[in-house]
């Protein structure tokens, strides 16, 4: 009898092991899957577009993969335009810089086919930057994909050692430096320093291409909005049009 208990108390801890091994999923290469998932999703993240990233935290991402030319205007381009990023929360008044004439005149023809017209501010950080420019955040079913848009094209770096994250200054997005070691710029996403103090370390690693001439009060309005866990605000902050001042 003992002999038969033993042997039936082994089956049954046989039974139960294996049926653990089919909930935890081991791959063919014998690692858990699970852990193999998370791999895969860091990995994704890791190649992705990149947004300025504080000190203390990983960067979002967004993918942009295809270069392409900007849209094209038949009207020129000034030296130093002067813009009205008119928001939700009140007017920004913005000059870009001649010394980045590719980020310029992208984003002037950007603005003048009204490219910029309905986007949000997606991710809103006090005491660093405020950040716009996907297209996907005009609708909300692709709330999880906010972030990863563009003109599927990216702008050549422009780094000049004189153009800094000062209060104000307007900045592209663009790819981590893993996929991206040129540091070519987003198409359209673009961040305004809110804290220079909290930007500083960004200098010579993201174009700065303009300044803020007027409106920093709207800028650290939006700054000091409520946001959930993803630095998205709670309630849509979008650009309602941005226009050449003439």
């Amino acid at each position: 009898m003992k002999r038969i208990s033993t042997i039936v108390a082994a089956t049954v801890i046989i039974a139960v092991l294996s049926l653990a091994g089919c909930k935890r999923g081991v791959s063919k290469n014998g690692s858990d899957s699970a852990s193999d998932t998370t791999a895969a999703v860091i990995e994704n993240v890791s190649d992705g577009e990149s947004q300025p990233a504080k000190p203390t935290k990983n960067a979002n991402q967004e993918n942009m993969d295809t270069i392409t030319t900007a849209p094209s205007t038949s009207e020129a381009i000034v030296e130093e335009p002067v813009l009205e990023i008119l928001t939700s929360m009140g007017a920004i008044k913005v000059k870009l810089y001649k010394e980045t004439p590719l980020h310029r005149d992208n984003f002037v023809k950007l603005a003048r086919n009204g490219y910029f017209n309905g986007i949000l501010f997606h991710r809103v950080i006090n005491g660093f930057m405020i950040q716009t420019g996907d297209p996907l955040t005009r609708d909300t079913t692709k709330m999880d994909l906010w972030g990863n848009g563009g003109p599927n094209y990216t702008i050549p770096a422009e780094f000049v050692d004189t153009l800094k994250h000062k209060k104000g200054a307007i900045a592209a997005a663009r790819r981590g430096d893993s996929v991206n070691p040129q540091k070519e710029s987003s198409g359209s996403q673009f961040y305004i320093v809110q804290s220079e103090t909290g930007c500083a370390h960004l200098d010579g690693s993201y174009t700065v291409f303009g300044e803020t001439i007027d409106g920093f009060s709207v800028i650290d309005n939006i700054a000091g909005v409520e946001t959930n866990i993803k630095d998205r605000p709670l309630y849509p902050i979008s650009i309602i049009s941005i226009k050449e001042v003439k």
